[in-house]
């Protein structure tokens, strides 16, 4: 693993852009009822995969990332239920690393387990993947991840992850957690944001380290051809400022996952206009809620 210190340096080829052009798995009026997959596998290309929780198993519904190199996968996130009877994560995982080998076989090929951040809505099946094979975990807690990745020494330090031929690049973006991880992934110019921005409610624990991460995620974006910002949830409606309830499992008339780099912007706006006021702010597109 690699890093350049503060710089963001040169901006890396894209090698593809275009819409997700999905329809999201959305929960059922009735869970008990509910047909929907357990696991939403969305393949944006052959090697990129976004895959969402079903509402039934866990109202959260987070999304996931697995992203294949040469050389291994990354998997970011591993879901809100730890039951592989109801949440077969490992399952799902494997079969399609199981199709990119028959693709192009590889002896030994890896898989990376890294987190966002380690809300339990985002570390839950971990465990599915610590006894599997050729399979390294690191886990999300402040005193792991941050020293994989180097940024306990240096929190400005944009980390790098190579999976042969695809290289991520990770950097720090707390105040939604103050272990929280941004990842850039050049091949489609995906920024992966967690739960730090998406459409939805941007709880925030620490608002200095907040408005610092997103003035560094603007700084990030407007050095790289950034496609889409992908969060970990949707939780807004289409109406402009109205957001589905928490525990809400039913959600027919979601807005898109993927955002627009000016999006950050947006937020940026956000923060100067809630200033030191705490408490919940709804705003067109996302609700900031602000600790005291």
């Amino acid at each position: 693993m690699d890093a350049d210190k503060r710089s963001f340096g040169p901006a890396p080829a894209v090698h593809g852009s275009r819409p997700l052009d999905v329809a999201w798995d959305h929960g059922s009026p009735s869970a008990k009822h509910n047909t929907d997959a357990d696991i939403q596998v969305h393949a944006y290309d052959e090697d990129t995969f976004i895959l969402r929780q079903n509402m039934a198993i866990n109202y959260e519904a987070p999304f996931m990332f697995l992203l294949f190199g040469r050389e291994r996968a990354v998997l970011l996130d591993t879901g809100a239920t730890a039951s592989a009877e109801y949440f077969p994560l490992r399952r799902v995982v494997d079969g399609l690393i199981a199709d990119r080998l028959r693709r192009d076989p590889h002896d030994g090929y890896g898989l990376l387990v890294l987190h966002t951040h380690p809300h339990g809505d985002h570390i839950a099946a971990d465990a599915q993947f610590t006894d599997r094979p050729d399979t390294q975990v690191v886990g999300a807690r402040l005193d792991t991840a941050w020293d994989y990745f180097g940024f306990r020494d240096d929190p400005d330090r944009v980390a790098r992850i190579d999976l042969g031929g695809r290289v991520l690049e990770c950097f720090s973006t707390p105040g939604h957690h103050e272990a929280a991880v941004t990842y850039y992934d050049p091949w489609t110019g995906f920024l992966l944001t967690g739960d730090t921005v998406y459409p939805g409610r941007l709880y925030v624990a620490d608002w200095p380290a907040f408005t610092r991460s997103v003035d560094r995620l603007i700084e990030f974006a407007d050095s790289r051809p950034v496609t889409h910002v992908l969060g970990c949830h949707i939780e807004m409606t289409r109406e402009p400022g109205v957001d589905y309830p928490i525990r809400t499992t039913y959600q027919p008339d979601e807005p898109p996952l993927e955002m627009a780099p000016s999006r950050l912007r947006d937020i940026r706006a956000a923060i100067d206009e809630v200033g030191d006021r705490p408490g919940r702010h709804p705003f067109p597109a996302f609700v900031i809620c602000r600790d005291a």
